[in-house]
């Protein structure tokens, strides 16, 4: 087994590559970067609505860069590492984050659709890995993966894209043990979100036999993910469960799984369908191409158990 010495930069000095950064969790993880001096690199298939962002913050003072990608393409991906390297010299940080979901009953979602979602949610954090770990195999970095709470226990209605995120943590678990193993000085880390107030339920694709899709409470604030993802980029962690449902989960699904099968039958039905309370526009599905309207960090949350940033505490880490 090879030595393997990491050592990740200050988060001022850092050039940050995020995926899907239009919108939700990737949005504002770059804005909180790009606010406490880190160079930050934004890609997005909607290329209107980047441009605007980095338009925004440049004019704020920060360093952005933005390229349209879609990260089911290797040579979308390959352009970007090597845009930024060619912007800001080099990459000290990956973020796969791009990923969407589909709503409904298993047996009821056409195959090409659940297909579509693997390749986003699983093959653009694989693509993403390949290309990240080229420019890092010298000078070493951190590459961070985007899970889920349902990464472990999966959840009726979002059954393809609990597989999807289950696909994540096994590819992310094995590749930091072979990085690991071969001396490579790279950090891997897997995040764990549970509910976050973002547009994820508007950009799904719904299937509900009845209702919009929706998000159970309670649901957090972007920015409580947006400081674990910035945190696994200056120390070494192997995972950070963001919000308390998300670590209860992994722990029931070990100890008591039948019975939590019984109770998600119970309260899950309900959680993911808000009858009419969540718009869904025609357009706004970000399955087989961006979303019509982005921009936004936050979706349109009804519920009252909301966790703002002022509740922010230290999301609790693996290491």
């Amino acid at each position: 087994m090879a030595e393997n010495k990491i050592k990740l930069r200050p988060l001022a000095e850092q050039v940050i590559v995020i995926t899907g950064a239009t919108s939700g969790i990737g949005l504002a993880t770059a804005e909180m970067a790009a606010e406490r001096g880190a160079s930050v690199v934004l890609s997005s298939r909607n290329e209107e609505d980047l441009e605007q962002i980095i338009q925004r913050l440049q004019s704020a003072g920060y360093k952005a860069r933005g390229v349209n990608a879609d990260v089911c393409k290797m040579t979308d991906l390959e352009n970007l590492a090597q845009v930024a390297i060619e912007t800001f010299g080099r990459i000290d940080t990956w973020v796969n984050n791009a990923g969407g979901s589909i709503y409904g009953p298993l047996l009821e979602i056409p195959e090409e659709e659940e297909r579509a979602l693997f390749d986003v949610n699983f093959w653009g954090v694989r693509n993403g890995c390949r290309v990240a770990f080229q420019h890092m195999k010298e000078n070493g970095g951190a590459i961070i993966n985007l899970g889920s709470e349902v990464s472990v226990r999966s959840l009726p209605l979002q059954g393809m894209y609990s597989a999807t995120k289950h696909a994540v943590k096994a590819y992310t678990d094995a590749l930091r043990m072979e990085l690991e193993h071969d001396g490579y000085p790279i950090s891997v880390s897997l995040i764990r979100p549970t509910a976050i107030n973002t547009p994820f339920a508007e950009h799904a694709v719904n299937h509900l036999r009845s209702g919009e899709p929706s998000l159970p409470d309670p649901i957090y604030h972007p920015d409580y993910v947006a400081e674990a993802i910035l945190k696994c980029a200056t120390d070494v962690i192997r995972d950070v469960f963001v919000g308390g449902p998300s670590k209860m989960s992994a722990v029931m699904e070990f100890i008591m799984p039948g019975m939590t099968d019984k109770h998600m039958e119970k309260s899950s039905y309900k959680d993911q369908s808000a009858g009419e309370s969540i718009p869904h526009e025609e357009g706004q599905e970000g399955l087989h191409h961006a979303p019509a309207h982005e921009g936004n960090v936050f979706g349109h949350h009804k519920g009252k158990k909301t966790k703002q940033r002022s509740d922010m505490k230290t999301p609790e880490a693996k290491h």
